[in-house]
């Protein structure tokens, strides 16, 4: 691991090489132990021009070869990275805190998308549409995009890069990728493999950097057609506001999430997926769970079987204990943010369950670790049901009708995903059609596949990834009207 972080510590990757970064140096580190593990070179207005100009010179070649060409380069890709999986998430770990067994798993989750959109890049086809007169044929074709600026953020480093790079990659575009300041060295390592995989120079690119300067220059930049970005709506919104021409836009922003319990779920079930999807990866998922309704009949057995399976998960360093339940935060904003919603909810009565600390010990007094926390009672006045956390902590409040629960369920600005818990037949059939968002997971909690359309809809964002309508995010459509003259 550690020659892969010596060898991209100032690198940046464009035209198809590793060159050495000329701007300022960021210094990256392991947030479970607050070291330094290596440094980012902030990509210079020079070295941007040269990687657009770069990626526009290829996209046009590489769109028009064969979809098999672009599917082969795609396997290649993805099992080059299946090959490597376990130095990736090491680098991964190291650099964002998860533990290496989730590290893994997302590693191989970044190998799929290789392979789908590999897949996908075949089966991309036009239409012929009927005419209203003879002699007339009309043609939909769909064309690559060109140049695409992916800005990737630190909780998922390889699977959101993968999302956007193998998708436009298949539809024949160039991919310029701004990964997270914080981490970086898992995009870095993702181009190497490209390179291996011998995608064209100009095709795959990674400039390190931060946003308000690398990823702000590649929003304005005349040359990029199309922005992909995966973060906050805060963030979303000044990147549409930041356009100095019209651009497509794929924004994948915030969420703030619920989970309806009502008293015909299976509890043990429910619990289950309250404590993953509330806790896994210390609740930086942009669909955690940030609220819990429970109908009251079932709200204090719900809560006591939360909170003890809650407590029993393990913390840990995600390198010393590769298979620790949830290892460090990313960085010190959102372990901040946390502790500021978390007094909030106190300040205003809601009742803590389990957690609300660091966790005791010497191997945790370093780094950004907090115990995943439980608070009850909580009101729609407090932080914690109104704004995304973006951290280990989740609110609890009784419902007694499922009409107040959809009602408060959907009292949000965010629409990205929601969960439900029912046996019952109608109210299954209600929350599908009345939650307002733009994934609804039922009696389970995994919302988003691969071969599935995922997006969220208000200020969630507008687009999609996943999916064959993923793909298509990265095409135009173009209609020719040809008159042959046939049958007049």
């Amino acid at each position: 691991m550690q020659d892969v972080l010596a060898r991209l510590s100032g690198k940046l990757f464009i035209a198809g090489q590793f060159v050495e970064g000329q701007g300022a140096r960021l210094q990256v580190r392991n947030p479970a132990r607050n070291t330094p593990i290596g440094d980012i070179a902030v990509a210079t207005s020079p070295e941007i021009d040269s990687a657009v100009a770069a990626a526009e010179l290829a996209w046009r070649p590489w769109s028009r070869q064969p979809a098999r060409a672009r599917a082969d380069a795609l396997h290649r890709l993805g099992s080059l990275i299946l090959d490597d999986a376990s130095a990736m998430a090491q680098v991964m770990t190291v650099e964002q805190g998860k533990p290496l067994s989730e590290a893994l798993g997302e590693i191989k989750k970044l190998a799929e998308a290789c392979h789908f959109y590999a897949e996908e890049a075949l089966r991309v086809h036009g239409e012929i549409i009927p005419n209203d007169q003879p002699g007339y044929q009309s043609l939909v074709m769909r064309e690559a995009i060109g140049v695409v600026a992916a800005i990737t953020p630190w909780n998922y480093p390889a699977e959101l890069v993968g999302w956007k790079l193998c998708a436009g990659v298949a539809a024949g575009c160039a991919v310029i990728v701004k990964p997270s300041e914080f981490t970086p060295f898992t995009a870095l390592y993702i181009a190497e493999k490209a390179l291996q995989a011998g995608i064209p120079a100009g095709i795959v690119t990674v400039l390190t950097g931060d946003g308000a300067s690398v990823g702000l220059a590649l929003v304005q930049h005349p040359s990029v057609s199309k922005i992909a970005f995966t973060g906050s709506s805060q963030t979303g919104l000044r990147i549409q506001q930041s356009c100095p021409s019209i651009k497509r836009l794929s924004l994948e922003l915030g969420g703030n999430c619920p989970m309806l319990v009502t008293r015909h779920a299976d509890l043990a079930q429910a619990v289950r997926g309250a404590v993953r999807r509330s806790f896994r990866n210390m609740g930086q998922i942009c669909i955690a769970i940030n609220r819990i309704y429970v109908e009251r009949a079932v709200y204090a057995d719900f809560l006591e079987q939360f909170a003890t399976a809650t407590r029993a998960l393990v913390i840990g360093d995600g390198l010393l204990h590769p298979q620790a339940d949830v290892g460090s935060m990313a960085q010190l904003a959102p372990l901040q943010k946390t502790r500021v919603h978390l007094q909030d909810a106190l300040e205003q009565g809601a009742r803590l369950v389990a957690g609300g600390t660091a966790p005791d010990g010497e191997q945790f007094a370093q780094g950004f670790f907090f115990q995943p926390t439980i608070v009850a009672d909580c009101t729609h006045a407090m932080l914690v049901m109104r704004e995304e956390t973006f951290g280990p902590l989740v609110g609890l409040a009784p419902f007694d009708t499922l009409d107040e629960a959809i009602a408060l369920a959907n009292d949000t600005p965010y629409g990205l995903a929601a969960y439900a818990y029912t046996q019952n037949l109608q109210e299954i059939h209600r929350c599908a059609a009345e939650l307002d968002v733009g994934n609804v997971a039922i009696n389970h909690v995994d919302a988003g596949i691969m071969n599935a359309p995922y997006g969220g809809r208000k200020q969630s964002g507008v687009g999609v990834e996943h999916g064959r309508e993923g793909l298509l995010e990265y095409f135009q459509f173009k209609h020719v009207r040809l008159h042959h003259g046939v049958g007049v």
